[in-house]
């Protein structure tokens, strides 16, 4: 009540539009002899991260610098704080929002324009508490409400990592926003309403693997920021439960067997985040590039913990209704355009090929409420995940030039309810809507009109 009274009723629209750019974005230390500050650091080379460079470090720095690698791959930090052809961590990526611009700071050891200058506790600050390095406002953009879970230690050890990387003068303007959302003490006001600071802690209830995941995705992994609906401040509803940005949906990532994933394996989950790919579904889109640049550079038993943690989540209640009838004459037409045009890859069991082509039977992610993934993939075409152990990420060409909105609206449908799918038909506006705001190409020489 308090920080409702605070903001008042025109800062409640600026802050409504304020919080936008963290939902948009496309997130005190725990006990000493916490197991989750221990890094397993026998991952893999990065694809794109930087090896430390030589310097004459003590052997209990030279481990803190290793635990950092793993950890700042842990985080994703290189995806937003690299820019599109752009040196590592030097900054420069926009991130683009209805409101205007924030742009990744650079947060290499550069002296002038890094963090070169910034001591342990100030870097911990910022990245637990959102503020900079003269106390100003961060906006959530960079997920603070998921990193205040990440202990101390464990920031320290990134920090380490990141002043051995090689430091890149590249001064970045962060803050484009205009007027009035540029104004950074909004952020009070949202901080009152939706930062909890609450550090992780263990459940005693639960095994030493459990809280490990926990840590992971609560934290650094920060999953939320993708994985959760946000509401009209832009504060998190319904934990892991689907959320949209940028033009894809986010699945729920629960043990709910319907549209999450109860129905998947703990190695099944493990191969999916190790491979970008396995015989239930294949990553692409925002997914694909948070396992390139991370997610495939964690140990086993990190990845592992991950998928015990959310099989264990109850998730939301959503439950299948009756699936179309395969007289339907939607049905019909589908099947006939799948046949066609579908079925050389994902077979006319929908199930796919592992690893490369996704599999669409039984399939939590086509079944989601929300068919955005479905729709973008069909009309723009999409690639899966590059990884060390699938070099190549086979791709699925675009669909916009050839099929019409009422013909992509049937396969769609038809796919939503075959093989054990039951969810909601696609319309052709549904697919007319998709398409304008895609800026996919109309099909080639049909009316669109069937």
């Amino acid at each position: 009540m308090r920080a409702k009274t605070f903001i008042g009723s025109f800062s409640a629209v600026v802050l409504a539009a304020a919080a936008f750019v963290a939902w948009d974005h496309a997130g005190d230390a725990h006990a000493q002899n916490n197991p989750n500050s221990q890094s397993n650091a026998d991952s893999q080379s990065a694809l794109d991260a930087p090896s430390p460079k030589a310097a004459p470090l003590s052997s209990a720095g030279s481990d803190a610098v290793k635990r950092g690698l793993y950890l700042a791959r842990a985080g994703d930090c290189i995806a937003c704080h690299t820019a599109e052809g752009g040196k590592p961590f030097a900054g420069g990526l926009p991130l683009e929002t209805p409101f205007g611009k924030i742009v990744a700071s650079n947060i290499t050891p550069d002296k002038d324009t890094g963090i070169g200058t910034w001591s342990d506790a100030e870097f911990i600050r910022a990245v637990k508490e959102g503020r900079g390095k003269h106390g100003e406002f961060l906006y959530p953009a960079m997920p603070y409400t998921a990193y205040a879970k990440v202990s101390d230690q464990d920031l320290r050890d990134i920090k380490a990592y990141l002043d051995t990387v090689p430091p890149v003068n590249n001064r970045v303007d962060a803050n484009q926003l205009p007027f009035p959302f540029n104004i950074r003490m909004l952020m009070f006001g949202w901080n009152l309403l939706f930062f909890d600071k609450t550090p992780f802690r263990n459940d005693d209830k639960q095994s030493v693997e459990w809280n490990r995941g926990a840590y992971l995705v609560e934290g650094l992994g920060h999953c939320a920021s993708c994985h959760t609906a946000k509401n009209f401040l832009g504060g998190d509803e319904a934990a892991l439960q689907g959320g949209s940005l940028q033009g894809w949906h986010a699945p729920e990532i629960t043990g709910n067997a319907y549209t999450g994933l109860g129905k998947w394996s703990t190695d099944d989950i493990v191969e999916y985040l190790h491979t970008g790919g396995n015989n239930r579904s294949v990553a692409s889109g925002p997914m694909a590039e948070a396992v390139t640049n991370s997610l495939q550079h964690l140990s086993t038993s990190d990845l592992h913990a991950m998928g015990v943690y959310l099989k264990s989540l109850p998730g939301s209640d959503r439950k299948p209704a009756a699936a179309l009838a395969a007289s339907d004459s939607t049905m019909t037409l589908g099947h006939s355009l799948f046949m066609a045009n579908c079925a050389a890859c994902h077979r006319s069991s929908g199930q796919g090929v592992t690893g490369m082509v996704s599999s669409l039977a039984d399939s939590a992610g086509v079944q989601a409420p929300d068919p955005t993934n479905m729709l973008r993939t069909i009309l723009i075409g999409s690639r899966g995940a590059v990884t060390q152990s699938n070099p190549t990420g086979a791709a699925m060409p675009n669909f916009s030039w050839k099929l019409t909105d009422g013909d992509i609206a049937a396969i769609s449908t038809y796919v939503r309810n075959s093989w054990g799918n039951a969810s909601a038909p696609v319309s052709a506006d549904d697919v007319k809507k998709a398409r304008s705001s895609l800026g996919a190409q109309s099909a080639i020489g049909v009316a669109q009109n069937r």
